[in-house]
């Protein structure tokens, strides 16, 4: 018995030590959860104090109750332009084929491009002019030749995301560690493989992280387009409401776009884990 009681001691502490390592993680992700709320009752609840103490005037920037009695109207009885889940699902529409687009033609390029210095010498000039044109022009010019349908709203989209996703494959690729591409080619892989199993991969950490700014430009382009001039979507929903001066209506509109903005960063980080499980932990995770 006196030569097992230090064993069991030392067992216990070391169990004790376990448990409490497994459960701070949990206790930190529940004080984030806590502060964030806390954050979002002070902004939320300061906001319906200043308006109903007219410290703010609610005509111009509308009460937090109003907003989401509006929202609660659309969900309900629907808005002028139809249901309110119709009017998301077209801006949605827009929004992921002008994303896939943008962002396939955006790495096929950037990738070429990153990969032959001579193309990449002779286009430079024409992507710095193009990326140096306003957006909002580019908007108006595709909704004078593409009309108000679908197309024009889904061609900016995919202008605002080209540029960030090549951007960030190009340099992916020139960031590839030249020593595998030099073993790769001494082991005898052709162009494409080292292509395709060497500088893809080196570069994957940029393309993702450009997808998760991207897809926030996407949805920009979708609504501005919608704002130049559509028949449904979200950003003709806010035109309306700011024609009738509701910012009730243009702040719940604002929302239902945070909400899909949101909602698409966590798919889109989802697929960045599953894709990345080799990459080892960053600084914030081993803090965290």
């Amino acid at each position: 018995m006196t030569i097992d009681t230090p064993i069991s001691a030392n067992g216990a502490v070391h169990d004790a030590a376990e448990r409490a390592a497994a459960a701070a993680p949990r206790k930190r992700r529940q004080l984030i959860l806590a502060l964030r709320l806390a954050i979002l009752v002070v902004i939320v609840g300061g906001w319906e104090l200043a308006s109903r103490t007219h410290v703010i005037d609610p005509f111009f920037f509308a009460m937090p109750s109003t907003i989401v009695q509006q929202l609660w109207t659309w969900i309900i009885e629907g808005t002028s332009q139809g249901p309110l889940w119709g009017e998301v699902l077209v801006t949605l529409e827009e929004t992921v084929l002008g994303f896939l687009i943008g962002a396939v033609l955006g790495i096929v390029c950037g990738i070429v491009l990153g990969r032959d210095k001579l193309l990449a010498d002779v286009f430079s000039i024409y992507i710095k002019v193009a990326n140096s044109i306003p957006r909002i022009v580019l908007g108006s010019i595709f909704v004078i030749a593409l009309g108000l349908g679908m197309q024009s709203k889904v061609a900016l989209a995919v202008v605002m995301v080209f540029f960030v996703v090549f951007a960030n494959a190009f340099q992916g690729v020139r960031e590839a560690d030249r020593s595998l591409i030099a073993n790769a080619r001494i082991l005898g892989a052709s162009p494409l493989q080292i292509t395709t199993a060497v500088i893809v991969p080196a570069a994957m950490s940029w393309i993702l992280a450009s997808l998760h700014v991207s897809f926030g430009f996407a949805l920009v382009g979708a609504v501005v387009g919608e704002f130049l001039g559509s028949r449904h979507g979200i950003g003709l929903l806010i035109s309306t409401e700011q024609g009738l001066f509701s910012p009730a209506g243009v702040f719940a509109a604002m929302i239902v776009l945070a909400v899909v903005a949101l909602a698409a960063d966590y798919l889109l980080t989802w697929a960045e884990n599953r894709l990345l499980k080799w990459r080892p932990p960053s600084f914030a995770d081993v803090r965290g």
